[in-house]
């Protein structure tokens, strides 16, 4: 049971890095988009053109990626400012990139917590032994 905490207990100071973090000092933008130009997933190396409005403004990206359809709206992260680059910013999407699930890290501490706790009573009931008594009424 103390081995479960002490474990628990290392998770917990790690810290997000622990499941699924943002590389450190990067900022990421996260908005809807539309597909502009769809690609089929027979391409090597299928990239899509996305367009998303920005702080007011609609910018181009490329979302490597393939099987959307036109027109149709998915979830982007990035991480370069569109105003300071020239022509498409490089995209992907939120789901897939690191760090911006927050769900990630509530739920494998809950995992990990329960696989301690499981393990805590598997050693109890181990050192504890089986039982003789039996009680016939």
């Amino acid at each position: 049971m103390v081995t479960g905490l002490l474990i628990l207990l290392g998770a917990w100071w790690t810290g997000p890095s622990l499941f699924g973090p943002a590389p450190e000092g990067q900022d990421r933008h996260v908005v809807d988009a539309t597909v502009a130009k769809p690609v089929g997933c027979s391409e090597p190396n299928a990239e899509e053109i996305v367009q998303f409005e920005l702080g007011g403004r609609t910018h181009e990206g490329v979302l490597s990626g393939c099987g959307h359809d036109q027109g149709e709206r998915v979830r982007i992260a990035m991480t370069d400012d569109p105003a300071e680059t020239d022509g498409p910013v490089p995209v992907r999407l939120a789901a897939t990139t690191p760090g911006v699930n927050d769900l990630r890290r509530p739920v494998g501490l809950g995992l990990l917590m329960l696989s301690c706790a499981s393990g805590g009573v598997y050693a109890f009931l181990l050192a504890r032994g089986p039982r003789h008594e039996l009680v016939v009424a």
